[in-house]
């Protein structure tokens, strides 16, 4: 079953995060755009939903045995990290600089290499900081591995309380998660902001994520058009952007995927109209993961030191030439690169394993 309007709310979420990040560049007045676009950024937490979702419906079923996580785990790393791994060394590079004075830095903190072991580990988003370094969007990414590696708790939920199961999961993760915030353990203040603390946050979507898998796999009601998932968003988003209890955007969040996943499971054809789109929707991760490395050539050193003095282009003018630069990036990163080192990821400890390795 292919999920369209999922990955395009994916793509439409990693375009919005680039867009944010790139508008710090912004001449005076680039504020409004850019606090506005901050209410937005609760929709990372459908990343993590849709992941849950997908993760779930194809393989809670399919991890028996301790062999059968092993190759999970392996696939899970085999998909994320080569680009994890290549952004992590782009900007080690750059740390080298800063620290050899080659380059001026108004944020050191960024720059601390003694959290490099925490970055390679993918351990960065469980709270062994406080601020985000190196590429600062790839918290995620830490996150996202440790929902994989909780995700032995989904399964066996599952399988012994069936749905029960797993809201009485998300009920317990969630009372911890308030009792650690009220105890100040998050930088950001609730939990629902947190990103060096990003990986607990990321779970409790996970889990909605299953739920809502489960309860689309039942399906519950008969749901046969996007429409009503699609209004469900626009009302979450709403709360977004009018700060509503965090809670409400969450929950509308849930209810919208559920919508649109009745619907397309009864519809599979119906959004066959966006096919033309799913050459970029595939490589939203790349996007994400990606747009800090472009932001650093097109912006912080082709802007700031070269164009921009000019005065030849205004910024929003310049401004659509990074993000195109980024999905391109990003299709290339995704042909030519991700798939042959994940590949070879995937390979590690199989038959023929040496062989393979020697081709990639």
């Amino acid at each position: 079953m292919y999920y369209r309007i999922f990955d395009c709310w994916r793509l439409t979420a990693a375009l919005l995060v680039m867009a944010y990040h790139f508008l710090y560049f912004a001449p005076p007045g680039g504020e409004v755009a850019i606090a506005f676009l901050r209410r937005l950024l609760p929709l990372l937490d459908m990343f993590f939903m849709i992941s849950g979702f997908f993760i779930t419906s194809r393989y809670a079923t399919r991890l028996s045995t301790v062999a059968d996580y092993g190759v999970f785990m392996q696939r899970r790393i085999a998909r994320l990290y080569p680009l994890h791994l290549a952004t992590t060394v782009f900007f080690t590079v750059i740390a080298l600089a800063v620290w050899a004075g080659l380059v001026a830095t108004t944020e050191p903190e960024r720059w601390d290499l003694s959290v490099l072991p925490l970055h390679l580990f993918a351990l960065h988003a469980l709270g062994a900081t406080d601020h985000l370094t190196l590429n600062y969007v790839s918290w995620s990414v830490s996150a996202e591995f440790f929902c994989y590696l909780l995700f032995p708790l989904i399964v066996v939920a599952i399988r012994r309380a069936g749905l029960a199961g797993l809201v009485i999961l998300l009920a317990a993760w969630l009372v911890g998660l308030e009792i650690a915030g009220a105890q100040g353990v998050f930088p950001q203040g609730h939990w629902t902001r947190a990103d060096t603390f990003g990986a607990y946050r990321a779970f409790a979507d996970f889990v909605i994520g299953a739920i809502v898998a489960v309860l689309a796999r039942r399906r519950i009601f008969d749901v046969r058009s996007i429409a009503p998932g699609l209004s469900v968003l626009a009302l979450a988003v709403t709360g977004m952007i009018l700060e509503w209890n965090p809670y409400v955007s969450l929950a509308g969040l849930a209810v919208a995927m559920l919508l649109v996943a009745l619907a397309e499971t009864a519809r599979p054809d119906s959004t066959a109209a966006l096919s033309f789109l799913m050459p970029v929707t595939r490589v939203s991760f790349g996007i994400y993961l990606l747009h800090p490395v472009v932001e650093t050539i097109f912006l912080s050193i082709l802007w700031k030191r070269v164009i921009e003095p000019t005065g030849l282009i205004g910024f929003y003018a310049y401004w659509i030439l990074p993000m195109l630069a980024t999905i391109a990036l990003a299709m290339l990163s995704e042909r030519l690169f991700e798939k042959r080192l994940g590949a070879f990821f995937a390979d590690v400890g199989r038959p023929g394993q040496k062989e393979r390795a020697a081709a990639v």
